[in-house]
């Protein structure tokens, strides 16, 4: 009897074990899909929870740039995906335009993706992951990379690592021109697929833009054999027009064969940028997104829930996201041909900022800055060329020596002439600007009349002959002092003359060869220079005793 109690207790027991491991199996299981679901917090560290990483810093001082070297290898060289091949997906674009909102999205279907239901999420769900918000002030800075790196496995057995790269927006009121290129030339440089954000259009200075930042990526790239930079893709924001080109890929490409397509009839500024952009990206496509909503846009109140979210909107992101992040549409990050590991990357991303760090590259200037700078140069040229013109009729070419006054009373009155045309030319940059091209162009003008001086007196035969003749006067004047010297006794100091006087005639022979043969031109500049020394001191001791000659004679 106490057999069978015993046998009952020890069933139940039993039971209750089994349920609650069941229980507690269940309840992990709801907790990793729990944890899934809301993959991260607003904001979030490298800490226990996923969150944006910053690994690029822009000082707002001086407009610098410092990586986070910790951080980056905090992110890439975990054990496990330090070695895998990495794909990395940036966006970039103006500031305010939704960026990070539309990456927040891509994180859902990066946590979501292999879930039974729809990746979107649930109706008041609010949309975390990279810090966003509405309003016009701009919020992310520098550069950011999600803290968590995705393992995806692709049709071919591999698995590859895929970052996600938040950008600074370009164009705020706190950013340089170059602040802008760096940051959207960086991540160019860094990604495999750079997504730029548009609004509404592509209008031709967002081409220009485009072209200028690309530029920038390229010059602080080691020389390249292939195309530079991987895939773009045009995301045009609150497309209006969708009558004329329904949204999605399909409309979005052929909205792109017109806007970047190249025609004779187009101006050769309008053909370049086209053909710069092409001759950059390896493949460029396309998609146009409705606008998210009038709530979206206008409520403070909005998190990003999908209730608010136009239908429209909602559909479209079902049909790009999967397009960007499905294992099939993933693309390596490739440079020169090779592809890169998470490893590599950090390295990668190591150099390209020292390049930009230094001093070796230009600095991009905005589009006024530019226009008035060339403009001013234009002007510059223009005076200097008319200058030349002017003094190349006075002393140019074969024309006869002219006298040294006469000459420089001439190059006064061309200079005027000159500075009057830069000052009458109209010219951008404000007063300021400007005056640091005339200041250019007073020295420059300097430079030529020297130019101009010296040549005229490389015409006057005795100046040609300087150095000849005074060598052979010199020798003469020793060999008569020796021979006075020899008459009155003093044959130590006659010695000493004779062999001044052999120096002198070995220099002039030498001077002779340099002048016939070409070679040992420093030697014959010093021979120059020590003979204009010898005429300037015989000239200053002939004025002297000159007044002195005349005083006596007048007692």
């Amino acid at each position: 009897m106490f057999q069978g109690i015993l046998d009952a207790l020890t069933g139940k027991l039993n039971g209750c074990q089994v349920s609650g491991v069941l229980v507690l199996q269940l309840g992990r299981e709801s907790d990793v899909r729990h944890r899934r679901l809301s993959h991260a917090p607003p904001q979030g560290t490298m800490g226990s929870e996923p969150g944006p990483v910053q690994i690029v810093t822009v000082c707002k001082e001086d407009h610098s740039f410092a990586l986070d070297t910790e951080a980056l290898e905090g992110v890439l060289l975990a054990p496990e995906i330090r070695d895998k091949h990495v794909v990395v997906l940036s966006v970039a674009g103006a500031f305010r335009k939704g960026k990070s909102f539309i990456l927040d999205f891509m994180l859902r279907y990066m946590y979501r993706k292999d879930l039974d239901e729809d990746w979107l999420g649930q109706d008041n769900e609010p949309l975390t992951g990279f810090k966003w918000r509405g309003g016009s002030e701009p919020e992310t800075t520098g550069i950011q990379v999600w803290s968590q790196v995705f393992l995806v496995k692709k049709k071919n057995g591999t698995e590859v690592a895929v970052l996600l790269m938040d950008t600074q927006g370009a164009f705020d009121n706190q950013s340089t021109v170059k602040d802008c290129a760096t940051i959207f030339a960086l991540s160019t440089m860094t990604s495999s697929i750079q997504i730029y954000n548009l609004s509404q259009n592509i209008q031709e200075d967002d081409l220009q833009q485009l072209q200028l930042f690309t530029e920038y990526g390229r010059l602080a790239m080691d020389e390249i054999f292939q195309k530079p930079f991987q895939s773009l893709m045009f995301l045009i924001r609150d497309w209006s027009f969708p009558y004329e080109y329904k949204y999605g890929l399909e409309g979005g490409s052929m909205f792109l064969d017109k806007r970047l397509q190249v025609k004779e009839s187009q101006h050769k500024e309008l053909q370049s940028v086209r053909e710069h952009i092409h001759s950059c990206f390896t493949y460029i496509n396309c998609f146009l997104l409705p606008h998210p909503g009038l709530k979206v846009a206008t409520s403070p109140a909005f998190k990003g829930q999908l209730s608010d979210v136009a239908p429209e909107f909602k559909d479209q992101l079902r049909n790009l996201i999967p397009k960007l992040l499905s294992p099939e549409k993933l693309a390596e990050k490739e440079i020169n041909g090779n592809k890169v590991t998470c490893r590599g990357l950090v390295e990668f991303f190591k150099a390209y900022i020292k390049i930009y760090q230094g001093e070796d590259l230009p600095h991009p200037k905005s589009m006024l800055m530019a226009t008035a700078e060339a403009n001013n140069l234009a002007a510059v040229a223009a005076a200097k060329d008319q200058y030349y013109r002017n003094m190349e009729k006075v002393c140019g070419g074969d024309l006869p020596y002219v006298n040294p006054a006469s000459l420089e009373e001439k190059h006064e009155f061309y200079l005027q002439e000159s500075l009057h045309l830069f000052s009458s030319t109209k010219k951008m940059g404000g007063k300021e600007f400007c005056n640091r091209y005339r200041d250019q162009l007073e020295a420059e003008l300097g430079e030529m009349w020297e130019s101009f001086s010296k040549h005229n007196q490389s015409k006057n035969i005795f100046s040609a002959f300087q150095t000849p003749a005074v060598l052979f006067v010199l020798v003469c004047f020793l060999y008569v002092l020796s021979g006075l010297l020899v008459f009155i006794g003093l044959a130590t100091i006659a010695f000493a003359c004779d062999c001044l006087l052999g120096l002198a005639m070995l220099a002039m022979l030498t001077w002779a060869f340099i002048r016939y043969s070409g070679k040992y031109r420093g030697l014959g500049g010093a021979i120059d220079e020590t003979a204009g020394i010898i005429l300037e001191k015989a000239t200053l001791v002939l004025n002297k005793s000159r007044p002195e000659v005349a005083e006596r004679k007048s007692r």
